[in-house]
C-alpha cells in the first residue's frame, strides 16, 4: 500500500515538473498537435490588405480529416477555385468548372501549373500554426492568448511564399497571436509587412491573416465525388 502511494506521489510530481518546464511555445505547438490528432475540423481564413493593394485575396474555407481528405474552397477577386488533397494526390477545379487531377494540370501551361504548386505546398492550419510558433521571437501568454513578434527569417518566409526563389525581401517584420481553449488551438492570426523585389519590381506587402477553427470532431466531409474519383 505504501509503495502504491509513493509511486502515485512520484507520478504527480513528475507531471507537475513537466508542466512547469513547458514554455509558451511548447504549449502552442502542443495545442496544434492536439488539433492535428482530432478526427476532423473545419476552418475559415480571411486576409486583410490595404485598399490600394494590387492583389486582394478573398476568404478561404476548408475541411480536413485525420489521415483522409482535405477539401478547400478559395476566392480571389471575382474568381473561385476548389481543390481536394489526400497525401501527394490531388485534384482541382479548372476554369470551366470541371475537375482535373494535379498530374494533368502539371503538364499544362498557364495558371494551372501555379495552382499545382500551391496545392502541393499547402498545409492545414495545425501545421501552419506549428511553423508559426517555431518562427516566433518570444511567445508570451496572457490567459488563453499567446503572442509574439516573428523572427526576421520567419517574416521573410511568409512574405516570399509562392513568389519563387528569385524574390528578395527588405524590411521584413511580423507578429502572431494564438488562441487556445482547453489545450487545443482555436484561432491564430499573423501579420507581415515588407518590400518584396521580384524580377526588378518592388511590391509593398502589408497582410493580416486570420484563421478560425471550428466543428472539431464533428465536421462532415462533403468533397465532390467528381474530385475524389481522381485521387
Amino acid at each position: 500500500m505504501k509503495k502504491t502511494i509513493l509511486f502515485g506521489a512520484l507520478a504527480l510530481l513528475a507531471g507537475s515538473l513537466c508542466a512547469a518546464d513547458s514554455s509558451p511555445k511548447d504549449e502552442v505547438i502542443g495545442a496544434a498537435q492536439k488539433l492535428a490528432a482530432t478526427a476532423n475540423y473545419t476552418w475559415h481564413t480571411t486576409v486583410v490588405v490595404p485598399e490600394d493593394a494590387p492583389f486582394k485575396p478573398g476568404p478561404t474555407d476548408g475541411k480536413t480529416e485525420k489521415g483522409g481528405l482535405t477539401y478547400v474552397k478559395l476566392s480571389f477577386r471575382d474568381n473561385t477555385a476548389e481543390f481536394v488533397k489526400k497525401g501527394a494526390s490531388g485534384a482541382a477545379t479548372s476554369p470551366d468548372g470541371g475537375w482535373q487531377s494535379l498530374t494533368n494540370m502539371d503538364s499544362s501551361q498557364g495558371p494551372g501549373r501555379f495552382m499545382v504548386g500551391m496545392i502541393r505546398n499547402f498545409k492545414t492550419p495545425d501545421a501552419q500554426a506549428a511553423e508559426l510558433a517555431n518562427a516566433t521571437k518570444e511567445l508570451k501568454k496572457d490567459g488563453d492568448v499567446y503572442s509574439s513578434d516573428l523572427t526576421e527569417d520567419g517574416a521573410k518566409t511568409l512574405l516570399t511564399f509562392r513568389r519563387g526563389g528569385n524574390a528578395t525581401v527588405s524590411n521584413p517584420s511580423g507578429s502572431v497571436k494564438f488562441w487556445l481553449k482547453d489545450g487545443i488551438l482555436t484561432k491564430f492570426e499573423y501579420k507581415v509587412k515588407g518590400t518584396v523585389s521580384l524580377n526588378g519590381n518592388d511590391i509593398d506587402v502589408d497582410r493580416d491573416t486570420t484563421v478560425e477553427i471550428k466543428d472539431v470532431g464533428t465536421t462532415k466531409m462533403d468533397a465532390p465525388e467528381a474530385a475524389t474519383k481522381l485521387l
